[in-house]
């Protein structure tokens, strides 16, 4: 009796690591989004930017745009940016965006959307997700080369090769995180490669870290799952069925919202995290 009295305190104590995360929808834009890729969430700005591809995944037409909608999924300028081809991953820093567009890396200035420098990344055919380093460098994902490239004082190289439909990035400290067909790898300061989750949805795309050491995942299908630090996947959202893609996700960190573009819906879904 003493060891089950033991075992209920136990679990009493430690009820919040057991909780099961959650979520919770609470807002669909309307469909004013040209086939969003990537949200950023802008909290100084109070507002969303989001990158719209026009139904174009690899042509150069010019045709694609930045939308910035406010927190509740309003638009605020639907042009906010221009002249892009296909905007994928995007990175907010400082005053800055940077958007991957096919075999380029766009600097924007993030006051006012002018472009200021495109960064031709050679050999690159279809950059997709963008992470910084903390001594400033760049990484950005190319899903049909299977590489990663770094970016240093606007020049590109050749960080690894060989991965399967690379994808989502994020940096913390030293590493490099990448999701890659299913899978979560880190890569260490000697490019020395981890994995550490396996089993998610092949089509892997947004990647963040949602509480100092676990992760949310999206997978472009409709899928999401949450990723702890020791490499347990569980699902918590599957739209598949309602043909609802969920893809380069934007997160506030300190309200726990996920901001989900879902591509050929035209829309941009919100939900609360909980545990």
């Amino acid at each position: 009796m003493m060891r089950i009295g033991v075992l209920i305190i136990v679990l009493a104590l430690t009820g919040k690591c057991w909780s099961q995360p959650k979520l919770t929808q609470l807002w669909v834009s309307d469909t004013i989004l040209k086939t969003p890729e990537s949200v950023v969430f802008d909290g100084a700005g109070k507002r969303l930017l989001v990158s719209c591809m026009h139904n174009n995944l690899t042509e150069k037409k010019s045709t694609g745009t930045i939308a910035s909608i406010d927190l509740e999924g309003k638009p605020i300028s639907m042009v906010w940016s221009t002249t892009l081809n296909s905007p994928k991953g995007m990175l907010l820093v400082n005053d800055f965006v940077f958007v991957t567009d096919i075999n380029e890396v766009v600097a924007i200035d993030g006051r006012n959307g002018t472009i200021l420098k495109r960064v031709t990344v050679d050999g690159a055919v279809f950059l997709n997700d963008i992470a910084v380093a903390e001594d400033g460098m760049i990484y950005v994902s190319d899903t049909r080369t299977g590489r990663i490239y770094k970016i240093e004082q606007l020049k590109a190289s050749l960080y690894t090769e060989g991965l399967k439909n690379p994808n989502g990035l994020l940096c913390l400290g030293k590493d490099l995180y990448v999701l890659a067909n299913g899978n979560l790898i880190k890569y260490d300061e000697k490019r020395q490669a981890t994995v550490l989750a396996t089993g998610m949805e092949a089509s892997t795309d947004g990647l963040i870290m949602v509480n100092k050491k676990d992760f949310l995942v999206s997978c472009w299908s409709g899928v999401i799952y949450y990723v702890t630090a020791e490499g347990k996947v569980t699902q918590l959202l599957d739209v598949r069925n309602e043909k609802i893609n969920t893809a380069d996700i934007g997160f506030d960190f300190k309200k726990k919202i996920v901001y989900v573009p879902n591509f050929y819906k035209n829309t941009v879904t919100a939900y609360q995290l909980t545990f």
